[in-house]
């Protein structure tokens, strides 16, 4: 027997009664609503101040923040998506009450007027997560990812290529002067030596310049004419040129031409998937309860050198210091043992060969037994025993400095005989007598770290900090597919990295309130 088929209602062209309002299309629990929640409730006055008076309306900016973090927290990046959606998208409709910036007002405002401003407006939001208990800014965990950024991978400047350069330059200025000496060989009075350094444009200029008077009035070859005129013509552009990558470049080693804020780096992700050297920023985040409580971006590779200053931007942001501070052995170093301790940090950060070491005590092998850690040291007399007990008397110490300009000191003792030792073919390979250098204040605060990672506290805190900052840095990339920069330029970029940030919290306070 055959049953007729019934259709639900289809009437595209039924008109209603009444229009449907669009708070009753959008869901109580949706993430909309906490995204216009909490920024409904911050102060945006100072953004405000930043608009100018008089000609045609404008967007308020608490409309456009909010459109920006709910488009983030939904994947949208591109600002041509986010104005489409703004006509097609019931929850961005809902959100923006109807109103639909294009493109270009939505980019300017991201890109401008958020510039040096988002940071407040972040932190306003982590201050309200921490008074409802979603977080703490007592203890925090610290790590460091690398972002690739929107720049062109094969139009990079080096430090090194720069120093070459200029090198050449100066190495051939001084071959033309060496051609000049030949040619005065035969008489007595010789030009004054010119200046070869290649600093500045204008000494180039004048170094060539003195070098064509001086030969005026000789017969000169043709190749070192044509040299000459290729360099009065090139070569003060190019140191010109060489001074002004260098002033963009500061302390780093390389820059890419397309964004000369980004440094170049080695990815573990990429959108290229070959593992090359690309320009990027290192983002570094303190979470707690993976939320992000604060975010900064640096421009050097290595995690050690972005500590102090990270932690600094926390306590301009919250006026205080946190109790704790985890983070893993890329931040162990003298320099930031010390800062923690001057700012009364109680600190859970390793050290290299942190777990090299635990490995080592539980398989109980020593696979270094001649290594300067392991041999006896006595306080009292500043004395080291080598292998065969042999004392190792102080001989004095040496000073360097970090790329950061901190001063660390090694002392260095001396072995008193190693002539005729059995060990000596295993235990050094120098000439002489053995001679090991010690940094006493590093190893007392290495020391004092090993103390507290192998308390209960600190086991408790190594193992928190795998599925804090870890678990906040795979969200970002994986779940929310941020993994390239949208626009260039450090203060640019962290804008687009706080937008980020926040997107992740409000969707993580979604989820902890669903």
């Amino acid at each position: 027997m055959n049953r007729k088929q019934v259709w639900k209602t289809y009437h595209q062209s039924q008109l209603s009664l009444l229009p449907p309002s669009y708070d009753d299309l959008v869901p109580d629990n949706h993430p909309v609503r906490i995204v216009d929640t909490i920024l409904e409730s911050i102060d945006l006055s100072f953004l405000e101040q930043k608009y100018r008076g008089g000609g045609t309306s404008s967007y308020h900016p608490k409309v456009l923040l909010k459109i920006l973090v709910y488009s983030y927290l939904r994947n949208l990046y591109s600002s041509r998506k986010i104005e489409q959606s703004l006509s097609e998208n019931i929850h961005f409709i809902w959100l923006s009450g109807g109103a639909k910036p294009d493109h270009n007002t939505i980019n300017n405002f991201r890109s401008g007027k958020l510039k040096d401003s988002f940071k407040e407006i972040f932190n306003q939001v982590v201050l309200l997560l921490n008074e409802q208990g979603y977080l703490s800014l007592k203890d925090i965990y610290v790590d460091g990812t690398k972002l690739e950024a929107n720049a062109n991978k094969y139009t990079f400047v080096w430090a090194k290529s720069i120093k070459n350069s200029r090198t050449r330059i100066e190495k051939q200025l001084q071959e033309l002067w060496q051609y000049v000496e030949q040619v005065y060989a035969d008489e007595e009075q010789l030009p004054n030596t010119p200046d070869f350094a290649a600093i500045d444009p204008e000494k180039v200029s004048a170094t060539i310049q003195q070098i064509n008077q001086a030969l005026e009035k000789k017969t000169v070859d043709s190749k070192v004419k044509q040299k000459l005129n290729y360099a009065q013509k090139n070569w003060p552009k190019n140191v010109a040129k060489y001074n002004e990558q260098q002033k963009k470049l500061g302390h780093r080693q390389s820059m890419s031409k397309t964004d000369p804020d980004a440094t170049f780096m080695r990815m573990k992700e990429d959108h290229m998937k070959n593992g090359q050297l690309k320009p990027g920023y290192n983002l570094q985040a303190s979470t707690n309860n993976q939320f992000i409580v604060h975010y900064s971006l640096a421009q050097t590779t290595a995690d050690t050198t972005t500590l102090i200053d990270h932690l600094e931007g926390f306590e301009k942001a919250f006026e205080q210091t946190p109790e704790t501070l985890t983070a893993d052995a890329g931040y162990g170093s003298e320099e930031n043992y010390q800062a923690l301790e001057d700012k009364d940090i109680e600190a859970f950060v390793k050290y290299n060969y942190f777990h090299k070491e635990q490995k080592q005590a539980k398989a109980l092998v020593d696979k270094a037994p001649f290594h300067p850690d392991k041999l006896h040291y006595n306080q009292q007399t500043d004395t080291y025993y080598c292998p065969m007990g042999q004392p190792m008397n102080y001989i004095g110490e040496k000073q360097s400095k970090t790329t950061t300009g901190h001063l660390q000191t090694y002392h260095r003792y001396q072995a008193a005989n190693c002539q005729g030792c059995p060990l000596r073919g295993i235990c050094h390979q120098s000439k002489g007598n053995r001679i090991i250098e010690r940094n006493h204040k590093l190893i007392a605060y290495k020391r004092q770290a090993k103390e507290r990672l192998l308390s209960e506290q600190g086991i408790t805190h190594r193992k928190r900090r795998c599925w804090e900052v870890e678990a906040v840095f795979g969200n970002i990339k994986q779940n929310m597919n941020y993994k390239r920069c949208m626009l260039r330029g450090i203060d640019k970029v962290e804008t687009e990295i706080g937008l980020v940030a926040m997107a992740h919290n409000l969707n993580k306070l979604f989820l902890k309130s669903a």
